[in-house]
């Protein structure tokens, strides 16, 4: 694990969430980073997504720290954007910083108004504890119903990236998914860096879903400080950001609430890109689909019909559909095929769909997601108490 130059992170228990582990992390450029970020386009925000991108606006694409809490979304609640500010400010005062260079985000539960002094209180220790050795901590702090630690690095051109991120369920991405906190120190310009973000985003977390709701707490933050001395040419740079991205995104779907299989489904031969996500989306949201991997039952009908009313045009007779490598539809129509074979072979922790338009377009996509089990029943079922 080898990480960027000039940052320094930190993890404090301040008794936000109801298990006594650490909920408050910092994560500090030792100087002034370019930012970009993407976030939820849910048409309810909480409110450390609105301030926070009023303080890009503001500072015109420049962040020195992201304060982030886990157990209290900060969303819905009357003091939310109070509290935001209140405890952004805080932080820049200690950090001594500018406010809008402090990026505040929240995740857990949503209406429960946070208490400040909760942030307020541990601020000193969280500040004093900052160390370029303690990026897991922090990692692990922004946890939630996650049951692993989500964490990915890449090297470029001498210069280095380290993302992580947090999410297992209310996955479904437009823009951005849960948290996420990519920091590198390569010297990339901000407008370029937002360039660069999109263009990750859309390859990595917008192909990404586990249960189909869309949280109103996301936000994916990018930081280059520089610190490496390095600028890295454009292709190069994209590719490893990508690398990371894709990374932290199949992480999140192989840790969906309650899964057993990581699922991975590639379409090809839509009429474009937009079409075969479009298609990949709607197989991937389809709890038929996804109970019927959790069962492992080739039912093949299931992913075709999700395609059919995913919006994309396509002619189903022209649709091959594999599982596991084994077709099981041609042409719209029934494959043979080993049943029991491919029945155990859907046992396994891994499932990969490929649907195929024979003679289509040049449009692929790869998108991923899990199976639909009870635990995810049992899990939400009582999520708040």
């Amino acid at each position: 694990m080898k990480l960027p130059l000039g940052f320094r992170y930190s993890a404090v228990y301040a008794g936000i969430r109801k298990v006594k582990k650490p909920d408050l992390a910092l994560i500090a450029s030792d100087e002034p980073a370019q930012a970009a970020a993407v976030f939820t386009t849910n048409r309810v925000q909480a409110a450390p997504v609105v301030v926070a991108r009023r303080h890009l606006e503001t500072s015109g694409g420049v962040a020195r720290a992201a304060l982030v809490n886990a157990g209290n979304a900060n969303c819905a609640t009357r003091t939310g954007e109070r509290v935001a500010l209140q405890t952004s400010r805080a932080a820049a005062k200690i950090l001594a910083c500018r406010t809008e260079h402090v990026l505040p985000a929240s995740t857990g539960v949503i209406g429960v108004e946070l208490d400040p002094r909760l942030i307020l209180d541990h601020l000193d220790t969280l500040v004093a504890g900052l160390s370029p050795d303690r990026f897991l901590d922090a990692a692990d702090a922004i946890l939630t119903t996650d049951l692993v630690r989500k964490t990915a690095f890449a090297e470029v051109q001498g210069a280095r990236i380290a993302g992580m991120t947090k999410g297992s369920g209310m996955i479904h991405p437009n823009m951005a998914t849960t948290l996420a906190f990519v920091m590198t120190d390569a010297a990339v310009p901000a407008r370029q860096l937002r360039a660069h973000l999109k263009a990750a985003v859309e390859r990595s977390y917008n192909r990404l879903s586990v249960d189909g709701d869309m949280s109103t707490n996301d936000m994916l933050l990018v930081m280059a400080n520089g610190a490496s001395g390095r600028r890295v040419a454009r292709e190069p740079f994209q590719k490893a950001l990508d690398e990371v991205c894709q990374s932290l995104a199949r992480q999140i779907a192989r840790d969906g609430e309650g899964a057993k299989k990581f699922v991975e489904i590639r379409v090809e031969g839509a009429s474009g890109e937009r079409a075969a996500a479009q298609i990949a989306r709607a197989i991937a949201n389809s709890p038929l689909v996804k109970t019927a991997i959790a069962g492992s039952d080739p039912n093949w009908g299931r992913i075709l019909a999700a395609a059919g009313y995913s919006g994309a045009g396509f002619d189903p007779s022209r649709v091959d559909i594999h599982v596991q490598g084994v077709r099981v539809c041609r042409g719209g129509l029934a494959a043979p095929f080993d049943e029991d074979a491919l029945k155990k072979a859907l046992d396994g922790p891994d499932v990969e769909i490929r649907f195929l338009i024979r003679g289509g377009g040049a449009g692929k996509a790869v998108f991923w997601t899990c199976d639909l089990t009870h635990g995810y029943i049992d899990i939400n079922a009582s999520y708040r108490t």
